[in-house]
C-alpha cells in the first residue's frame, strides 16, 4: 500500500470515528476532511506524509496559513482538525507520539452578542401572524427563537414528537448530539399549536418528512431559509440587524437582566461551559444605560 494511500485511509477512518463516536456534524466533517487534505499537501512539498510529519512542519503549515490571511476562528478549527487527527493515529497505532503537543492555539477576539431590545424583539416576533399556514408556522418558529432561545439548527432539526405541549417543554437536540429540555412558555406554546393544528397540515404533500417546521413544497425548511425567513420580518419590523441568533442572544440578555442566575441560563441555551454564557454578563443591562445616560457628561 502507497504512502499516500495509508494516509487516507487513516484519514477516512478519524473522520468516521469523528462522526459516529463524536457526533461531529456533517458540515465538520467536511471542513475537517479539507483542513486535512491542506496539510497531506504542504507536508508532501517536504517528502513527508501525515504518518512522518513532524512538530516543525505543522508549525511551519500553521504560519504559512496565517500568511495567506487566514483569520484566528478558521486557524483554529485548522488546528482542532490536526489535533483530532494526531489523537486518533496515536490511539490507533499509527504513531508513537503526539506531534501536536506543543502547538499554541490562535487567540481569538472576544465578540460580545448582539442582542435586541425587549421592545424590537417583541416587534419582530409579533410582525408575524394570520392564519395563513405560512403565517401560522413563521409565528410559531418566531416565538421558539425567542421565547426558548433555541439555534437555527435546532428549530429547524425540531420533530413533532420533541413537543410536549400538554407538559410545557421540548426536547432539544443541540450541539454534539446533547439533548436537553427546554421550557414553553405561554405564547409559544399557543403558536405552535396553532401551527399543528391549522398550519402544518395545510403545508404536508404526500409524504411526511418527520420535520415540524415544513417549507411551501411540503419538506423540511432549510436553516437558509429561516434565515431569509427573520430577515424579511425584521425589515416589516423596522428592526435593524436581526437575524436567527439575535433571538438566541435576546432571550439569554432579556433574562439575567431579569434577574435569573447564570447556571439556569447555561441549561437553558445548552451550553457545555459556562465561560461561553458569562459573555452575557458584559452587556450593560438597561439599568446600566439608564444610569449612564442620567450622569455621564458625554452620553447625550
Amino acid at each position: 500500500m502507497t504512502a499516500h494511500g495509508t494516509g487516507a485511509g487513516i484519514v477516512d477512518a478519524f473522520l468516521e470515528s469523528l462522526r459516529v463516536e463524536g457526533g461531529a456534524a456533517a458540515l465538520t466533517v467536511t471542513a475537517y476532511r479539507r483542513d486535512l487534505r491542506r496539510l497531506t499537501a504542504f507536508v508532501s512539498t517536504r517528502r513527508r506524509t501525515l504518518e512522518t510529519a513532524r512538530a516543525t512542519d505543522l508549525v511551519d503549515h500553521l504560519a504559512d496559513l496565517r500568511a495567506r490571511g487566514l483569520g484566528p476562528r478558521t486557524l483554529g478549527r485548522q488546528l482542532a482538525a490536526i489535533r483530532g487527527f494526531y489523537r486518533f493515529a496515536r490511539a490507533a497505532g499509527h504513531r508513537g507520539d503526539d506531534p501536536t503537543t506543543l502547538l499554541e492555539s490562535p487567540r481569538l477576539p472576544r465578540r460580545l452578542p448582539r442582542a435586541l431590545s425587549r421592545a424590537d424583539a417583541t416587534a419582530l416576533v409579533e410582525v408575524a401572524g394570520g392564519e395563513t399556514p405560512r403565517g401560522l408556522r413563521d409565528r410559531a418558529l418566531l416565538e421558539l427563537l425567542y421565547g426558548a432561545g433555541l439555534r437555527a439548527s435546532e428549530v429547524v432539526g425540531l420533530r413533532p414528537g420533541d413537543l410536549d405541549l400538554h407538559g410545557q417543554f421540548l426536547l432539544c437536540q443541540g450541539k454534539g448530539s446533547r439533548q436537553r429540555l427546554v421550557p414553553l412558555g405561554g405564547a409559544a406554546r399557543r403558536a405552535v399549536a396553532a401551527y399543528l393544528e391549522r398550519g402544518r397540515p395545510a403545508l404536508l404533500r404526500r409524504a411526511d418528512p418527520g420535520r415540524l417546521f415544513l417549507n411551501h413544497h411540503g419538506r423540511g425548511l432549510s436553516r437558509q431559509g429561516l434565515w431569509t425567513l427573520v430577515r424579511g420580518y425584521a425589515r416589516r419590523a423596522g428592526v435593524r440587524r436581526a437575524f436567527p441568533h439575535a433571538l438566541r442572544h435576546s432571550f439569554a440578555s432579556h433574562l439575567l437582566e431579569g434577574g435569573a442566575d447564570l447556571r439556569s441560563v447555561q441549561a437553558l441555551l445548552g451550553h457545555a461551559d459556562i465561560g461561553t454564557t458569562e459573555v452575557y454578563t458584559h452587556l450593560p443591562s438597561d439599568a446600566v444605560r439608564r444610569m449612564y445616560r442620567a450622569f455621564h457628561p458625554r452620553a447625550n
